[in-house]
């Protein structure tokens, strides 16, 4: 069986490893790295959406093959959804995400459990060879934890609690937390459409 080839417009090999265990055997995940192709997109738009669009689109440009690109990230409502678009850049891209994580609570110390509602955004664009573009959205409700936990998953990973579960998607397996995370979601989504492409 051919595997079909998506090029994935990232260089976090964590969500490249986690793209590759949600599609499955059906396709060959290849990241920029994978293929060798070094870009420096300019992400300047103001939503999820137009970042995730930018990236696919700048790669597909560059390589003329089926591209998908996500922009995810983590919003606080009691910091007025912040890090939000910037969750990737919050307090500089270099700084461990343990310091991030740290000040985000350190910011909200002292905010009651009803106003910590927090969420993962997670948009996926697939840039098509000839100029269309597709997007899916996956969205995951939940809460400001207090103190980070779970050594699973990565990023804002382990301060985001899910009350119905009782605990941090740091703290999920894998498998467990790609099948409700909001990446989930949204790759679920862009296999529906890529199969009415006849690409799935």
């Amino acid at each position: 069986m051919n595997k079909k080839k998506l090029v994935f417009a990232t260089g976090n090999q964590g969500k490249v490893n986690e793209f590759r265990q949600m599609l499955g055997d059906e396709y060959e995940i290849l990241s920029m790295k994978d293929i060798g192709v070094e870009l420096d997109i300019v992400e300047d738009g103001a939503t999820f959406e137009e970042n995730a669009i930018i990236k696919a689109k700048a790669l597909m440009e560059a390589t003329g093959e089926m591209v998908l690109a996500d922009d995810s990230g983590f919003e606080v409502d009691a910091l007025n959804k912040e890090p939000g678009i910037y969750s990737s850049r919050y307090m500089g891209e270099d700084t461990p995400y343990s310091v991030k994580n740290a000040e985000l609570l350190r910011r909200c110390e002292g905010v009651p459990d009803e106003k910590r509602d927090a969420r993962f955004v997670c948009v996926i664009a697939c840039a098509f060879p000839d100029g269309r573009v597709e997007t899916a959205t996956g969205v995951i409700e939940g809460k400001l934890a207090h103190e980070p936990k779970g050594e699973n998953g990565f990023g804002y990973d382990p301060i985001f609690y899910l009350p119905e579960r009782g605990c941090t998607t740091g703290e999920m397996p894998p498998e467990e937390k790609n099948a409700i995370s909001h990446r989930g979601i949204a790759v679920h989504k862009m296999v529906e459409i890529l199969k009415k492409e006849g690409q799935a």
